[in-house]
């Protein structure tokens, strides 16, 4: 059974840092890309950043200079490193493995960037 649980979400000010996490289990981590999602109320999915397993990394142009995606295959997880965060950084969080015809998605997390 294929498990994506994602932590590390909740509630800051603007301006400040969070660091999303996801571990995966049920697959052969270091096989799949790795991608974080997001959607804020209202809107559609959009793709925050991913990663390839060789560690080759991808962002979102509103994610660039601000958001770091890493990955540790040996613990099974990938990261999400979040500063300067703004409100409109606001949303459900999701993780994403994807490999060929394999797409598996976390339960999300939700990040709220609020004075």
């Amino acid at each position: 059974q294929v498990q994506l649980v994602e932590s590390g979400g909740g509630l800051v000010q603007p301006g400040g840092s969070l660091r999303l996490s996801c571990a995966a289990s049920g697959i052969t981590f270091s096989m799949y890309v790795m991608a974080w999602y997001r959607q804020a109320p209202g809107k559609r999915r959009e793709l925050v950043a991913s990663i390839f397993s060789g560690g080759t990394t991808t962002y979102a142009d509103f994610a660039k200079g601000r958001f770091t995606i890493s990955r540790d295959n040996a613990k099974n997880t990938v990261y999400l490193q979040m500063n300067s965060l703004k409100p409109e950084d606001t949303a459900v969080y999701y993780c994403n493995a994807r490999k060929q015809w394999d797409d598996y998605w976390g339960q999300g997390t939700q990040v709220t960037v609020s004075s």
